[in-house]
């Protein structure tokens, strides 16, 4: 790889570079970009055009350092039908919609590995809710939104057997008889966040890849892209590459969506966990589903179509207009775009050269708007900007190409460093791109950085699009692997912005309002702990009459009403995290202690000038001891 540097690195860098990235301090950035974690498993959001990072929330994997999947209250929000599932691959933020266009009002991202969909409250930054995307096996092609969030989309990568256990216990070499995909319509309650599954749509037994629904004059329809069409199932980076197109599979949602009211379809097993936080117990409430309803295209006409597609195709992006869907084959030197109207068109005429598992294919050169001739190596993913102009990533020749939609012309090109994956642009997916910086998203650092052994940060870049040639304005690292990411005006979301949560909402059966509440209860080898801390002490801060076999749950409070005070909570030998609780919140941590002695406990964040002086002891006797449960604190409002 140092062979391909350019040697034009530093004259892609021109002199006011830094001013148009530059933040003064004390101002904030134009926009939000939240980048996928990848296999962290959570979500993290910068600031642009400074490429600061601000957070990474956790969505998908246990954090020790929020406690979100250690306290009692979070483990819920990672329960599967598999069990507690502490990790995931996060892979492709989402942005809800009202009328098309970015809301700020929540961030969709998916869970690879076990099949999941989480949704992420702007107001709070913080993971609000989790499906579990049953007869699914590698969510990728998903969470992307209709336009007015009415549904996110969830589509196999890997397709299996499916049904009861005789029905999934076949041989591999049986694939193409018996494996199957599916794609999932998700709805989330606009008001709740709560998510079910509306519908699911059987498919013949391929990989889906990217998806994106249609808007304008495609309104009502969804777009898929597929590879994998051989059916192969070893080798597949041979075995899959036998075609020369694949498919963009077409999905009329709004028939589905009607055929699903009609009462339509049929119930199949599909046992799913949807975890759902409530922000007045501050606690997760799951609900399990035993069966989803699905919908075979089979006995519904009309309801899926295949469109040709070369090759081996990764990106499915529809334009601004709605009336173009951009194909991304990644062995392709050349891109595809299809027309909406010409599909209508071949559909009523039944313009078809064949089927493919019952579904029908579109002729290819009916559907084509045209060619993008000679783009570049390895097109993989298009977003768009408000002017008529794509921006194609290229991950083998390693450079964003700006191309017309409707001439089909490329008109610049850009490197990036090295070998770019996704890309972004501000609202890019889109009725009204916002535009003004493309960002990529690479897959290779190598030189970028100072060296940090075998493993070095991951990248991206960001240019400016505001003129007509691209220009490279900045680096900045981010943590796992980026793999795709969306950006809004901060406008839009820092009205939902919340500050604390108001302690007289507080619901949490084991909440202390104020320092006279806390106390120590023995519910036989439960012992439960009201406490509440406030700059700069807990009460109580002094326990005794905890034996060993006891359980200990440490049900914390935080009095504090302002902004940006949350306080810690941790205790010598815990084999859990910290509790890092927000002003007006209640959580929990269960200590089993191990050994007899006095064990000490103090807040982890730094909270007040007298921070080191927020501490306490609980002390731990024999299992037969008579030393009497209680609690103190040398305080005058806790009276204990």
């Amino acid at each position: 790889m140092p062979g391909c540097k350019p040697n034009t690195t530093k004259t892609m860098v021109t002199g006011d570079a830094a001013s148009k990235v530059y933040v003064k301090p004390g101002t904030h950035d134009e926009f939000y970009n939240f980048v996928s974690g990848g296999f962290s498993g959570q979500l993290a959001v910068y600031g642009l055009p400074s490429g600061r990072l601000f957070r990474e929330i956790p969505v998908f994997s246990v954090d020790p350092e929020s406690g979100y999947g250690y306290s009692e209250e979070t483990k819920g929000m990672l329960m599967t039908s598999y069990g507690f599932i502490p990790w995931d691959d996060s892979h492709h933020p989402e942005l809800s919609q009202s009328n098309g266009v970015p809301d700020g009002k929540w961030c969709f991202i998916n869970g690879n590995n076990t099949p999941r969909i989480a949704l992420v409250d702007l107001g709070t930054f913080r993971t609000k809710s989790i499906i579990e995307i049953p007869n699914s096996a590698g969510n990728h092609s998903s969470p992307f939104t209709t336009g007015n969030s009415e549904y996110v989309v969830a589509g196999t990568r890997f397709s299996v057997p499916m049904g009861d256990d005789a029905s999934r216990d076949v041989s591999i070499k049986t694939y193409k008889e018996n494996f199957k995909g599916n794609v999932s319509f998700i709805h989330p309650d606009p008001e709740s966040g709560r998510m079910s599954i509306a519908f699911q749509i059987a498919t013949p037994g391929v990989n889906f890849d990217l998806s994106h629904a249609g808007k304008g004059p495609s309104e009502g329809w969804f777009f898929f892209s597929c590879y994998n069409t051989e059916q192969a199932y070893s080798l597949l980076e041979v075995n899959a590459s036998q075609r020369d197109k694949d498919f963009i599979m077409a999905v009329n949602w709004k028939l589905a969506e009607q055929l699903a009211k009609d009462g339509k379809g049929k119930r199949v097993p599909g046992k799913h966990y949807s975890n759902w936080w409530n922000e007045e117990t501050h606690s997760a409430e799951t609900t399990v589903y035993e069966d989803v309803l699905q919908l075979d295209p089979k006995d519904h006409p009309g309801l899926l179509y295949f469109m040709p597609c070369p090759k081996s195709p990764h990106g499915c992006d529809v334009d601004p207009t709605g009336k173009y869907i951009v194909g991304s084959g990644k062995l392709a030197a050349l891109i595809p775009v299809f027309s909406f109207e010409k599909i209508q068109q071949a559909i009523a005429a039944n313009d078809v050269e064949g089927d493919f598992g019952g579904i029908p294919v579109l002729k290819y050169e009916s559907v084509l708007h045209g060619e993008v001739k000679k783009p570049g190596l390895g097109p993989l993913h298009t977003e768009f900007d408000a002017n008529g102009n794509a921006y194609t990533s290229f991950f083998v020749s390693s450079e964003i190409v700006k191309w017309n939609v409707e001439k089909l012309e490329v008109v610049d090109r850009v490197p990036t460093y090295y070998s770019i994956g996704h890309l972004c642009v501000p609202g890019g997916d889109s009725k009204q791109p916002w535009g003004k910086y493309v960002i990529a998203y690479n897959k290779i650092t190598k030189d970028r950085y100072l060296p940090t052994g075998p493993e070095l940060t991951q990248s991206a870049q960001l240019y400016s699009i505001e003129g007509d040639k691209m220009e490279l304005l900045l680096d900045f690292p981010t943590t796992g692997e980026p793999h795709y990411a969306q950006a809004i005006p901060a406008e839009l979301v820092k009205p939902r912005e919340v500050k604390f949560f108001k302690i007289e909402e507080n619901k949490h059966p084991f909440v202390a309002k104020g320092e006279k509440e806390t106390r120590v209860e023995r519910r036989g080898k439960e012992v439960h702990v009201w406490m509440t801390t406030i700059r700069s002490h807990f009460a109580p801060d002094n326990i005794e009459g905890v034996k060993l076999g006891d359980e200990v749950y440490f049900h914390v409070t935080n009095l504090e009403q302002d902004w940006d005070v949350p306080h810690g909570f941790a205790i010598k030998g815990a084999a859990n995290a910290e509790l890092l609780i927000m002003p007006g919140e209640t959580q929990t941590l269960k200590w089993i202690p191990t050994r007899v002695g006095v064990w000490p406990m103090y807040c982890t964040d730094f909270c007040s000038a007298l921070h080191q002086e927020m501490q306490g002891y609980v002390r731990v006797s024999p299992a037969n001891s008579n030393v009497p449960l209680e609690a103190y604190t040398l305080s005058v409002d806790a009276e204990l």
